[in-house]
């Protein structure tokens, strides 16, 4: 399975350390990226064989390293992206996935 860290994941969005050095989503120069290692991961953990919505939402260019937040369905990556413009979990989440805790985020 791919050698990606996966911080959380539930069954609309995935959370994923990015490394310094790797692209966020691939580019003209055909380098792997983590949106390619995350596709792997969830096509080979899930037994995907095909196309599956996609949505990304944090985007860091290739020198740094951080979180990166995945909708892995048109709900998950809607909500996201609502949260996102408003300010409103962004924060909580950030802080949970830093600290490792699981547990349901509370408005």
């Amino acid at each position: 399975m791919s050698s990606i860290k996966v911080l959380y994941e539930d069954n609309h969005i995935i959370a994923v350390v990015k490394p310094a050095g790797l692209l966020t989503q691939g580019d003209r120069s055909g380098e792997e990226s983590l949106m390619d290692e995350v596709k792997k991961y969830l096509k080979e953990k899930y037994k995907k064989p095909g196309m599956f919505f996609w949505g990304w939402f944090i985007d860091w260019i290739k020198p740094v390293q951080g979180i990166v937040l995945f909708g892995k369905t048109s709900k998950g990556a809607s909500r996201l992206s609502e949260q996102f413009r408003e300010h409103y979990y962004t924060k909580k989440l950030i802080m949970q996935l830093l600290l490792g805790s699981q547990k349901k985020i509370k408005g």
